[in-house]
């Protein structure tokens, strides 16, 4: 009986941990997205289609149901402003997949997965880097594996959340918002059916000397209560702001409350040199164990109510 009984907590000691952020899996999704052979992911390119397809067939199989217009995709057409380009009007996709709980709230976890191409979309830091292939390993392949992991531990987990999830993977970030700004303006789930929204961008480069940056501390009076004990194996400090260059800025317009995991800004950014090889795997999944007590805090609230940060 003793060897059954230690059996079975070895057995759910595994399932539990295997439904726990995985470093393997991080640098998996991070390394498929980032490689040379992708062209750093520009708006319009096959290559982006390629990511977006990638993301598709992991939310297939997590069971996600789809919530685009068409499909896991919801297309939209995006204007490259920032540069002069031959073909300015690109073909874009967010990418959703629905967890449905059955519950009257739905909590969206955001990342966007487009990037710079070969250097021609604009953002550029170094002119003369015009032409090369910017992989976007931190930005923003690091916060995609993010979004992929989170849906698979709340997928996957056993548990019947009181909250809905919805996984976006937006498209066209680097454009200006793009991807998030049409979801808002076209929402395919009611915008007062969503309690609050996390996103994730540059979540590869962890400094230990500051921490994590976690911005919208602001946009709810429940965040401090949310927070209230949470630690992990990285540090984290907060911002109130809402606002900014990142796609939860798309949705705290919309008045609703918002989180954004960020590690950073570093010299490789929007640059060649942005390899997968220099992202900090073990301190990304150190972020997504932060988030899940976040997220699991706050579902033990009722829906968040919005405030705005003056």
């Amino acid at each position: 009986m003793k060897k059954l009984r230690a059996i079975f907590l070895l057995l759910v000691s595994f399932s539990v941990l295997g439904q726990s952020p995985s470093e393997d899996m991080v640098i998996k999704h991070i390394k498929y997205l980032s490689v040379d052979k992708m062209k750093g992911r520009g708006t319009g390119s096959k290559e982006n289609a390629k990511a977006a397809k990638y993301i598709t067939k992991n939310f297939k199989k997590l069971g996600l149901k789809p919530l685009g217009t068409n499909g896991f995709l919801q297309p939209f057409t995006a204007k490259v402003r920032r540069v002069v380009v031959p073909d300015s009007i690109r073909q874009a996709n967010n990418v959703l997949g629905f967890l449905d709980n059955g519950a009257p709230y739905t909590i969206v976890i955001g990342a966007h997965y487009d990037h710079l191409g070969e250097g021609k979309q604009g953002s550029l830091r170094d002119p003369k880097a015009v032409g090369q292939i910017h992989n976007g390993a931190d930005d923003n392949a690091s916060g995609v594996a993010g979004l992929l992991e989170l849906a698979r531990y709340f997928s996957k987990n056993e548990a019947k959340e009181p909250y809905n999830f919805l996984f976006i993977a937006f498209g066209a970030e680097e454009l200006g918002l793009v991807g998030s700004r049409y979801f808002v303006n076209n929402p395919t789930l009611p915008l007062d059916k969503i309690n609050f929204m996390v996103n994730m961008d540059m979540i590869g480069r962890y400094n230990a000397d500051c921490g994590v940056g976690i911005g919208g501390y602001g946009t709810s009076d429940a965040w401090p209560e949310v927070f209230k004990g949470v630690t992990g194996s990285i540090k984290f400090f907060t911002d109130r702001s809402g606002s900014g260059g990142a796609d939860h800025a798309s949705f705290y317009t919309k008045k609703l409350p918002v989180l954004f995991f960020h590690t950073g800004g570093h010299d490789d950014y929007h640059m060649p040199t942005d390899d997968w090889e220099k992202i900090d795997v073990k301190s990304e999944v150190g972020i997504l164990e932060v988030e899940i007590k976040l997220i699991e805090n706050a579902m033990k609230l009722p829906k968040l109510n919005f405030t705005e940060v003056k």
